[in-house]
């Protein structure tokens, strides 16, 4: 049986020989940058693939979806795939999303963000009551 942790991608950030090392998987990253976006004022949701929105609909939620994560030698490349709430300026709020999400990813894991792109997959426009 192969452990869960060898299939995974991890990083190391942190290392020394009393204190051991520190790993973290790019499910993690992924994770931190998608919570970081939904904080955003303008963003309704994370858009992810078919599967995503059926685990979604079943109850079970997958705090990546939407987001890949790629990391270099300590430098992390995220691309994002968001629904925007209507009446929200697109680019302003895409400048938030990416400020956010590197200052959350820089600050919880010490990796460098080198860029943080994002794909408008939607337009959510609320229903009157």
């Amino acid at each position: 049986m192969v452990k869960e942790q060898d299939t995974r991608n991890t990083h190391r950030i942190y290392e020394n020989d009393k204190a051991g090392e520190v790993q973290i998987a790019d499910e993690v990253v992924a994770i931190i940058a998608g919570l970081a976006a939904t904080e955003v004022e303008g963003v309704s949701s994370m858009a992810g693939n078919i599967t995503n929105e059926l685990v979604g609909k079943l109850g079970m939620k997958n705090l990546s979806k939407g987001v890949k994560v790629e990391v270099l030698e300590n430098a992390v490349s995220v691309e994002l795939a968001l629904h925007m709430k209507y009446g929200y300026n697109i680019p302003a709020v895409s400048t938030k999303v990416q400020e956010k999400v590197k200052a959350a990813i820089e600050n919880m894991t010490g990796l460098m963000v080198s860029d943080v792109n994002i794909r408008i997959a939607g337009v959510d426009i609320e229903k009157s009551k």
